[in-house]
């Protein structure tokens, strides 16, 4: 008899209960799934899927105020993936925290299904917009915290952004906006991979000095190991207490493209390359090594 889908993403765990408020286990997740999706599917972006795995598990699971029996719940916070084509990162973890069926990621990038390979909120619990184009999220989410703003209404927004992403001058447009608002209740987070589409950003279109320009532009910027849990949880925190300043922030989260398969880390093939054969096989085997 064949395994389900669920089965085999789950396997590692050998029946075992699995806490998926730890956020280890969140992230350990995210990555068993962007493999298994983009296997199936036969899509791209799991190099990007895995740098940002800590990121994601970390607001899911410490930092997010959501509810997913009551995906709009009006007080909920709210979380922007402005890098929309790492959104089976998005998806795997909000099965995961129950917003909708772990199997139903099975369907990812398949016609028909609500699950399109960039994060769409069409007919998706807890995805609050749809993303693709790059350049284009924080936009959106200095309109969203505005509006939280002027209507005093206790929730957050939460945008991430790929290093890449931040060549777009509407980046910098929706930055100036944030301070010239004071929206402190915007929280930024980039995932410093270093790598975009075709090559590393230094190559490509050079960043630094990256905080530096954050800075510039009248926000706190803070810089957290984006693999170490702990250490994006503080930086978080911190953002959280800076509530009532009137100044937003920005967290560069340093992480690794591919992070959790040797192979993949720090190699641009993996931006677009999808897993299939030895090198699925071989990328199962490293990450089942390292389930929490």
């Amino acid at each position: 008899m064949t395994a389900s889908y669920t089965e085999r993403t789950h396997a590692a765990f050998a029946g075992q209960p699995i806490d998926t408020a730890d956020p280890r286990v969140l992230a350990w997740l995210v990555r068993r799934h962007g493999l298994e999706m983009t296997h199936l599917s036969r899509g791209s972006h799991i190099g990007a899927v895995f740098s940002m795995a800590e990121i994601i598990s970390v607001l899911y699971t410490r930092i997010l105020r959501v509810r997913p029996d009551e995906p709009k719940w009006p007080d909920r916070d709210r979380l922007i993936l402005s890098k929309g084509h790492a959104g089976a990162a998005v998806y795997a973890a909000l099965a995961e925290r129950g917003f909708f069926p772990v199997e139903e990621l099975s369907t990812h990038y398949a016609d028909g299904s609500r699950l399109s390979g960039h994060v769409s909120h069409k007919g998706v619990p807890g995805v609050e917009v749809s993303t693709g184009s790059l350049g284009h999220g924080l936009g959106v989410g200095v309109g969203m915290a505005l509006g939280a703003k002027l209507d005093k209404a206790p929730w957050r927004v939460f945008c991430i952004l790929g290093d890449g992403e931040c060549d777009e001058g509407s980046v910098w447009e929706a930055a100036l906006q944030a301070r010239q608002y004071g929206l402190d209740n915007l929280v930024c987070i980039v995932d410093h991979n270093r790598m975009q589409s075709l090559d590393f950003c230094e190559k490509t279109l050079a960043l630094e000095p990256f905080a530096d320009k954050w800075r510039a532009f009248g926000w706190r910027c803070l810089t957290a190991d984006g693999h170490d849990t702990e250490a994006l949880e503080k930086a978080l925190r911190e953002a959280e207490a800076a509530r009532g300043s009137g100044v937003p922030t920005a967290v560069i989260a340093l992480t690794t493209k591919g992070k959790g398969v040797s192979f993949m880390e720090d190699d641009i093939l993996w931006h677009y390359r999808t897993p299939q054969g030895e090198e699925y096989e071989a990328a199962l085997r490293e990450l089942e090594a390292q389930r929490p």
